[in-house]
Formats: structure tokens, sequence, C-alpha cells
């Protein structure tokens, strides 16, 4: 196995242009599991430790460019408010040591059903950038995963950033798993209310073979909210509708049996997490002006 180190982005992408088998690491939270348990033994692995620019985050007036490798922990620390279902993701992310290094770039290179950031990237409407010694272009997240720990990248890829629309309005995250900490999601969801364009995005995580969104229950709930006027009264959601977006949401779920859990209680917890998180985000942004001063409350 050869270690290429570049000490610039430019440098890296020419190394991936040359080595197209590369595998990236940066944090290694993913790639040295997978080769010290010899599930994987790449030809060349490709650090990007030394690309500095990977690590800074840009906040606009209307999004936040987040470097590949800007670790969980500066999420959490920097980002709550602009970024809330994202740093309640990253507090859910193993342990403190590994939030210090792993990024949400390595879980979108593994593409791994169960990665963390999925559902809320999903929620939010991120794009990913992506940059080659052709060019750079922003794939949208719902057409970044493209099968099991397979996405949207051609061989000479690298990602360089993602971006993610700032919150409008309450998002939250929730994570099953069997145990309280180092644990890999049994299933995950994450939830956004987008008031600006009166919508609502969802984000599966780990029960499906891609992280998905449940976007007939989206369907359903977008069309209430507005023929009701929910947005503009305030409505409190009935426990009706609430009850047939967790089934919506349940379905949309496509999981297997193994170790960590079934599909049947994958299912069903699916459909529990999208009840609570929607109770949870609408008292938010029933209670506030807009949601977001709140659920910055949450997230601290």
């Amino acid at each position: 196995m050869d270690f290429l180190r570049p000490a610039s982005w430019e440098d890296a992408l020419a190394a991936k242009a040359a080595h197209p088998t590369a595998v990236p690491i940066a944090g290694g939270t993913d790639v040295m599991v997978e080769i010290n348990f010899d599930h994987r033994r790449p030809e060349y692995l490709l650090d990007l430790n030394r690309v500095g620019e990977l690590g800074d985050w840009e906040v606009g007036e209307e999004s936040v460019r987040l470097g590949a490798s800007v670790p969980y922990a500066a999420i959490m620390d920097n980002l709550r408010g602009e970024l809330p279902g994202l740093a309640l993701a990253s507090h859910t992310v193993a342990s403190p040591q590994i939030r210090n290094r792993g990024g949400v770039g390595g879980n979108l290179g593994t593409a791994s059903p169960a990665g963390d950031a999925h559902p809320a990237l999903l929620a939010a409407g991120a794009e990913v950038e992506a940059e080659s010694v052709r060019g750079s272009r922003l794939i949208p997240i719902d057409a970044f995963y493209t099968g099991v720990k397979r996405n949207a990248l051609a061989p000479d890829e690298l990602i360089r950033a993602v971006h993610i629309k700032k919150a409008a309005g309450p998002q939250q995250y929730s994570k099953v798993g069997t145990r309280n900490a180092m644990v890999i999601a049994v299933c995950a969801f994450g939830l956004a209310l987008h008031p600006d364009t009166r919508t609502v995005r969802t984000g599966i995580g780990s029960a499906a073979p891609t992280p998905v969104r449940a976007k007939t229950a989206e369907e359903f709930l977008n069309a209430t909210l507005e023929e009701g006027g929910f947005w503009d009264n305030g409505r409190i959601i009935t426990p009706s509708v609430a009850k047939k977006f967790a089934e919506l949401c349940a379905a949309a779920c496509n999981p297997i049996d193994d170790v960590r859990g079934t599909a049947r209680y994958r299912r069903h917890a699916v459909g529990i997490m999208a009840r609570r998180t929607l109770t949870w985000t609408w008292e938010s942004y029933r209670g506030t002006d807009g949601g977001v001063a709140q659920q910055r409350g949450r997230v601290a």
C-alpha cells in the first residue's frame, strides 16, 4: 500500500487524477477500521491532512460552506445556530476523540447508510461540492447516494466542501443505538422545517440500502400544513396527522435484519422518531418567531 501525502488541494487533485483508485483519508474513522479488519486493502491511501482549507468553513447570508474535513466538534461548537440538525447529529457521533477527528466529508465519501450526518444533510437539502482536475460541480444531496456504500463521485473527484442552507426554522435529529455512545445507528431520523418555502424535509439513516427521504410523508404533511393554514395560524398538529406522518415515514424504509436490529424494529423505531421529532419541531416553531431562536436553545 502506497501512501500519498499532498501538501495542497491542487496536489491532491493531481494525485487523485493519477491514481483514481486512491482512497482519501482525513479523520480515518471509517477507513482505518476497514483496513485494520482487512475488509479493505487499497493500493493507495491519499492523506488530506495537510490540505488546511478542508478544515475551514464560511457562513454566508443564506448558507454555510463547510469544508470536508471540518470536525464534528467544530460544528457543535460554532455552527449550532446555523446548522442545528447537523449539530445535533454531531453530538451522537462516537466519542469526543472521534468527534475531534471525523468530519462530514468522510461520512459522504464512505456513503454508509448508517452514517450519522446523512439524515441531517438530507433534511436540510445540502449540496456536495466535488472537484477534480477537470473542474468542480455541486451534487444535490438527493442524487449523491447511488447504492450501498456508493456515491455519485467520479473516480478522479474529491469532496471539497458541503453547502448547507442556514436554518430558517427548527430542525431535529434522533438516533437509536444499542447503547448511549460509541455506537453505530440501528436507525436514525432527521427533520427540518423550512418556513421560507413552507415545506418539511426528512432524512432516514440505517433503514434502507442508502440514506433516504420519506418523500410521500413530506408530501402529505406539506399539503396538510398548507391546506389547514398551519404556517400562518400556528395551530397544533393533531395526533391523527402526526400518526399518519409517522406511518408514511416508516413505510419509506427498506431495512434489513442484522446484528444491530431487525427490519421490523427499524420500521417501528423510524415511525416513533418521526412522530416525536415532528412534535418537537412544530412546538418550537409555534413558540417562537420562525422557531430558530428556541431551536438554538434546544441544541445547546
